[in-house]
């Protein structure tokens, strides 16, 4: 019987050789004929820990790892990641409203 294979994006990668990945299904609900999304929650395993929050990932079935890992990684697509400007000094420079660079740059009564 062939293994299943799931594809879904990465929610944490807090543990060692372990990501957790959510896997989300659409289907038709069978009484008010709307489409609904759900979705389920893998922990899966990744040897090279080369994997990050928002990764989009491929896992496949695999005999028990451990307590809650039934699932390895098989491929994945990395998430472009955005750069934070930097200021003079090299710092990253945080665009939140109400940043404290903001409240120093303002003049005061």
């Amino acid at each position: 019987m062939p293994k299943r294979t799931l594809q879904g994006v990465v929610v944490s990668d807090q543990q060692d050789k372990t990501i957790i990945v959510r896997v989300e299904r659409r289907f038709t609900h069978p009484i008010l004929k709307k489409t609904v999304r759900r979705s389920n929650k893998f922990h899966a395993h990744d040897e090279t820990n080369e994997f990050s929050v928002g990764d989009v990932v491929w896992i496949e079935e695999h005999r028990p790892i451990s307590k809650l890992k039934r699932w390895v990684v098989t491929r994945g697509e990395k998430r472009a990641k955005l750069d934070e400007p930097a200021d003079e000094t090299g710092k990253r420079v945080s665009k939140k409203k109400g940043a404290k660079a903001d409240a120093a740059a303002a003049p005061s009564n």
